[in-house]
């Protein structure tokens, strides 16, 4: 009998410790912490005719007020309540894929918008920074050579979609097209990393003007790219 007792409560040892959390598992548990964030839909930093003649005062003001504003309102009806409602966008794009669409879209068309906005001003700002030009110089060539490729990923991408100028993980620069609001923040996109310039070209964006000419708004698009913030968000992601 003593024999049997201890045989049973050497299984019972076995099984508990089989089935102990492994750090690895406690850790996984542990609640992720961030700073709680408010969500709000900004103001556009510029009269709807400021981008006239490259972007029209219609076009503007039906992007901003009716197609961005939406994608606000339903994110923010999306993550009422939810673990989301507070959580910074980096992320929730982090771990997008694991989210509905209605979450994903609008997340995406919300944030992608409001980096649009401020990627742009009237007449143009600034050119890129010394490092920044240093950069494209090192992945592209020359500051031709890097237009060229990012007009060719906005004029090429089918359909709805963004492009993008993306500082990479590793330091390095990329260009890259995402389809409907996807952005590299998202943990589905194919280049991954922080957007430092982007170019909307669903139609919404330029139809009203350029009707098919797709090509004609990308290339006037480098007449109002606001450098200023471009080196502001490049300086920001490196440190």
């Amino acid at each position: 009998m003593k024999q049997i007792i201890i045989s049973s409560y050497a299984l019972l040892l076995a099984f508990a410790a089989c089935n102990k959390p492994t750090s690895q598992q406690t850790k996984s548990a542990e609640p992720e912490k961030y700073t709680p964030v408010e969500h709000v839909f900004k103001a556009l930093p510029y009269a709807y005719d400021a981008l006239e003649p490259y972007i029209d005062a219609q076009t503007m003001e039906l992007h901003y007020s009716k197609h961005h504003r939406g994608y606000y309102n339903k994110f923010m009806d999306a993550v009422k309540g939810t673990e989301l409602e507070h959580k910074p966008m980096e992320l929730i794009f982090k771990t997008i894929s694991t989210q509905n669409s209605a979450i994903r879209n609008n997340s995406g068309g919300y944030y992608n918008h409001t980096l649009f906005w401020s990627n742009m001003t009237p007449n143009g700002s600034g050119m890129p920074s010394a490092n920044l030009t240093e950069a494209i110089n090192k992945t592209f060539g020359s500051m031709d050579n890097f237009k060229e490729a990012f007009a060719n990923k906005a004029k090429t991408q089918f359909g709805s979609g963004w492009a993008w100028l993306v500082l990479q993980n590793d330091g390095s620069l990329a260009v890259s097209s995402t389809q409907n609001q996807d952005n590299p923040l998202m943990d589905v996109a194919e280049v991954k990393g922080t957007p430092l310039l982007t170019l909307d070209v669903w139609e919404h964006a330029y139809y009203l003007k350029y009707q098919n000419k797709r090509a004609e708004y990308v290339d006037n698009f480098w007449n109002i790219v606001n450098w200023d913030e471009v080196n502001r968000r490049y300086e920001a992601a490196k440190n």
